[in-house]
This record gives C-alpha cells, sequence and structure tokens, in this order.
C-alpha cells in the first residue's frame, strides 16, 4: 500500500461522520405539493446541510396525480405500494425509477393509490438542490393549476 493511499484512509476515518436513524412512526405526515400526496420526509436539506438529500416515503391516495413538470435536481424512486402511469407507462412495486438532473417529471396518475420512496438530491451537472420549503411543508395545498410547473 502507498502511502498515498494509506493516508486517504487514514483521513476517511477521523473525518467520518456516523449514520443517522429515523422511523416514520415518529414523524407526522405532511401536506405535498400535488393533489393527493402527503409525506413523511426522514431527510430533508438544511442551511447547515445543504448537501443532504431530501428522502422519505411519499404516499398517495387513489386519485392522486400531477402534471409534468420540470426539476433541475436528480431523484430516485422505489416502488413500494400500489400502481403509479407514468407518461402512460404502468409502473408496479418493486420498480426504481432515476430522473437525471435536469429532467422533467412526466404526468403523474395512480387510481389504486400507494406509497413510493423517494430520495432527491442536488443535481450533479446542475448544481440545483432539492427545495424543501412550500414544496413538502405545505400548511395548506394550491390547486394544481396554481402550481408552477418550471420548478
Amino acid at each position: 500500500m502507498t502511502e498515498q493511499m494509506r493516508t486517504a484512509r487514514e483521513a476517511s476515518r477521523r473525518d467520518h461522520l456516523p449514520y443517522e436513524v429515523r422511523h416514520t412512526d415518529d414523524m407526522e405526515w405532511e401536506t405535498i405539493r400535488w393533489p393527493g400526496e402527503t409525506g413523511k420526509m426522514l431527510f430533508h436539506p438544511r442551511p447547515e446541510r445543504p448537501t443532504e438529500p431530501n428522502a422519505g416515503i411519499l404516499r398517495l391516495e387513489p386519485g392522486a396525480y400531477h402534471p409534468e413538470h420540470y426539476h433541475g435536481f436528480a431523484q430516485v424512486w422505489y416502488v413500494l405500494k400500489g400502481e403509479f402511469v407514468i407518461d402512460g407507462r404502468t409502473i408496479t412495486p418493486g420498480s426504481m425509477l432515476f430522473h437525471p438532473d435536469p429532467h422533467f417529471e412526466g404526468e403523474f396518475r395512480t387510481d389504486t393509490g400507494g406509497e413510493i420512496l423517494i430520495v432527491q438530491y442536488p443535481g450533479p451537472t446542475t448544481g440545483e438542490r432539492p427545495i424543501y420549503d412550500d414544496r413538502f411543508n405545505k400548511a395548506e395545498r394550491k390547486a394544481a393549476a396554481e402550481e408552477r410547473v418550471d420548478l
């Protein structure tokens, strides 16, 4: 092992931050941007930790939907329960979706409702970050037609 490799390994151990645990039972469901959506965002970016992902469970009621809209950040979804139609394609439990940055998140509908694990993170190419305020912790939901789809 070279001296450079040994130093890098030692530095990573010295600077290591411990993992964090959050449980869905310890959190309340929050109002989300689109009709029929609530969520438990277990982690989300904060000023002191801007690169923390926006990660949690999205719960969708039967009939939930959203129009196509833009995101400059990246995200990964894993379907836990339910059936979803995204841009005309049926997505079922066990499916993982990757949305690179930037992307247009396609038109989305569900007749069954369900739950999706979502992880949103700063776009590696755009540098845009998941916006937490007024998307996941809304005091009151606007009608879908009033929401900006270019954000």
